[in-house]
This record gives C-alpha cells, sequence and structure tokens, in this order.
C-alpha cells in the first residue's frame, strides 16, 4: 500500500521558512542589484506559495534587507559599508566607555547584573544548538553589549549604543553565518564578563578591542563579497 502524501507545513511554518531562506539569500548576495524581487519567482525558488513570501518580504523590509521600489515591488539593499566602519568606531567609543566609567568615579559594575549576563551565556556555551548558523544570533549579541554596557550606571550610554547596534544590525547579521562565527562569540562575551566581574578591566578593553576587531573584519569582508555578487548578478 502506497504511503500517504506528507501534509503540508502549516501556514506559520511555510512563511517562517521563507523568510528563513530569502533572508540568507539576501545576505549572501544572491539576488543581483537594482533587480525587482518577483514574488511568483520566490515562491517557485523557496517551495511555497506566493502569501508566505509575501509575509516574508514585509519582515525582510521593516529589518532593511530589502527596499521599496518605485514600482511598489522590492530590491535587494545596498549596504553601506563607509557609514558601517563609521558607527563601529561610534560603537567602540560607546563600549570602552561603560568599561572604563564606574573605575573612573570610584566605582564597580553592576555586579548583580552582571553575574545574572554571565549565567545565561554560560546556559547558551552548553546548549548544543548554540553553535548553528543563525543571522538572528545579532539579537542576542546585541543584548548583551548592552547589558554589559548599561552594568556601568549610565542608561543613557546604554540607550545610544542600542541606536548604533540597530543601525548596523543589517549588516551584523553577516557576522553569525557560520556557527564556528557563533561559538566563538559566545566564549568571547564569557571572557569579557568574566574579566569584568573580577576587576580585570584593563583585560577586559583588552578583550573587547579584540572581539570587536574580529567582528568588523569578518562583516566587512562578507559584506564585500555579497556586494560583487550582487553586482555580478546584476551584469554590472
Amino acid at each position: 500500500m502506497p504511503a500517504a502524501p506528507a501534509a503540508p507545513a502549516p501556514p506559520g511554518l511555510r512563511s517562517e521558512q521563507a523568510y528563513a531562506e530569502l533572508k540568507t539569500r539576501l545576505l549572501v548576495g544572491e539576488f543581483p542589484l537594482h533587480r525587482r524581487l518577483v514574488e511568483e519567482k520566490l515562491a517557485g525558488l523557496v517551495g511555497v506559495s506566493r502569501t508566505p513570501v509575501r509575509e516574508a518580504l514585509a519582515r525582510l523590509h521593516a529589518e532593511g534587507l530589502i527596499a521599496r521600489a518605485a514600482d511598489g515591488g522590492f530590491t535587494p539593499t545596498v549596504p553601506d559599508v563607509t557609514l558601517v566602519q563609521d558607527l563601529y568606531e561610534v560603537r567602540a567609543g560607546l563600549e570602552l566607555q561603560a568599561l572604563r566609567r564606574p573605575a573612573t568615579l570610584g566605582q564597580k559594575h553592576d555586579i548583580e547584573q552582571l553575574e545574572a549576563l554571565r549565567d545565561e551565556w554560560r546556559t547558551m556555551s552548553g546548549d548544543s544548538e548554540a553553535g548553528e548558523a543563525d543571522p538572528g544570533f545579532v539579537l542576542l549579541d546585541e543584548s548583551f553589549h548592552v547589558t554589559l554596557a548599561e552594568s556601568a550606571g549610565n542608561p543613557a550610554l546604554a540607550e545610544v549604543l542600542q541606536q548604533v547596534n540597530e543601525r548596523i544590525r543589517v549588516v551584523r547579521m553577516q557576522d553569525f553565518m557560520s556557527p564556528e562565527r557563533i561559538e566563538r562569540t559566545v566564549d568571547e562575551h564569557l571572557s569579557i564578563v568574566d574579566a569584568v566581574l573580577a576587576g580585570r578591566l584593563v583585560e577586559a578593553e583588552s578583550q573587547f578591542t579584540s572581539h570587536l576587531d574580529t567582528s568588523r573584519a569578518v562583516v566587512e569582508r562578507r559584506v564585500s563579497r555579497a556586494i560583487s555578487r550582487m553586482a555580478r548578478g546584476s551584469g554590472e
């Protein structure tokens, strides 16, 4: 007796499937520059109907990965590499200030907040799924750095850092396109927070600077590669 055909995936799952696959393809530069993203073609590419694709495009537009075209459709967003470099510089200044601030005022970082942060990331380190490639990991990464800044006792500084992170999020997703990068990020975060908790602030600054420099290099390399691929696809 032949096996019954597999039941179709529920609508929510199909929308999530379309979103995840289209996001990955956009990040690696699979779609040509300035060329409209056609729903019918995308649906065939992903293997779903147009409705999940339409829902996925709305989410990708909200994230800044695609831009609305003059005809009402969408085209891939081209990252501004120079602006990203400038914002990384601003981010570095804010986070180093947060690391130094308590000591310059004769105070300490919020120990309870940092211990909770360390425990959270230790859990991730032991999670078998923590090392899976996931561009969405950028949100957890942002949360770590903002919480670390908040522990310095200046909420305004942490708020500005969050604003900077939001502006570079669309390209920082590139940093988490491989499991190795996520695993290394978890380890480096734990090393930084451990150093701050132990009062080894010079060491924490050095570790943070190395952590950020590596992230920036990975992002710039992958963004440049994606832009080149997009340009080749459009015939430019």
